[in-house]
């Protein structure tokens, strides 16, 4: 029986109300801040009442970008969904099939091999990212979207999921399709994948999120302007020294880069939801 406490309800409101505020306050003022001129957005105070000009700041850097050395908005918007959903698609597929393989095919050293891909968990993105950008260049892929996407492919964590989830399969299962015949893809695509949809909703979700974040790496792998992601080419937007910042314009470019991964999440909310409860059983 759950006992009744109107002070620990009110409190525990009260603490939810304050989190909602502390998140949407930051949100609200960015906002604000992309419906006013360049004037109106560096008067002291800044006003926090929404002006007109929110289509205008969308239109201008949608067609021309920010700045002197900036692609238009809508091809950073379009260069960050490639990035994303190649990482994403490229994630799942090679976490699933290697998760695959160490569980369902008795090879030798396969528990070294996992154990050799999680360990990469244990180091810092730091240590491991200048490597790998030595690699791309020898490799001919700056300033692609392949050398943007297959180094990212590779997913320790991910692998470690997959696995510890196919080894909660019965191993009946195994033996069913062995007596049918069915060779280990046919087992893997009719029976392993089908199994596996709530895991890979709230992984796919999770996946585009990360691609879409990324900030780092295409400042490193990228100098052509018309490759430029979002979140990287929101940073170049904020001028240094003596420039001045069209503040206007960045908080207008914020919103746009929110709206994808807003979208994802909405549409894809309960099977996400449901993909982390079954990952807890």
């Amino acid at each position: 029986m759950i006992e009744n406490r109107p002070w620990l309800t009110i409190f525990s409101h009260t603490m939810l109300i304050l989190g909602i505020a502390v998140i949407l306050f930051p949100l609200y003022v960015a906002f604000v801040a992309a419906t006013l001129d360049k004037q109106e957005v560096y008067a002291a105070p800044m006003t926090l009442i929404p002006g007109t000009h929110l289509l205008e700041n969308i239109h201008n850097i949608w067609v021309n970008g920010v700045g002197t050395n900036s692609a238009p908005f809508w091809r950073m918007l379009l260069n960050s969904f490639v990035m994303a959903f190649s990482i994403t698609l490229g994630k799942i597929t090679v976490s699933m099939l290697s998760a695959f393989a160490i569980v369902w095919f008795r090879f030798p050293l396969r528990n070294l091999f996992f154990w050799m891909i999680f360990i990469t968990l244990m180091l810092p993105v730091e240590v491991r990212i200048f490597p790998t950008v030595e690699v791309i260049a020898n490799l001919k892929m700056l300033d692609s979207y392949a050398g943007l996407t297959l180094p990212l492919m590779a997913s320790a964590t991910a692998t470690f999921l997959f696995r510890q989830f196919f080894m909660t399969l019965p191993d009946e299962l195994v033996e069913a399709a062995r007596i049918d015949g069915a060779s280990p893809m046919r087992f893997f695509c009719d029976i392993v994948f089908p199994l596996s949809k709530t895991n890979l909703a709230a992984l796919f979700v999770i996946t585009f999120i990360y691609g879409w974040n990324q900030y780092l790496w295409p400042l490193l792998i990228i100098t052509d302007v018309d490759l430029g992601t979002t979140v990287a080419g929101i940073k170049g937007m904020i001028a240094t020294g003596e420039g001045t910042t069209d503040w206007n314009s960045v908080m207008a470019a914020m919103l746009l880069t929110l709206i994808p991964p807003v979208v994802i999440v909405l549409v894809m909310q309960r099977a996400f939801v449901r993909g982390l409860v079954d990952s807890e059983k």
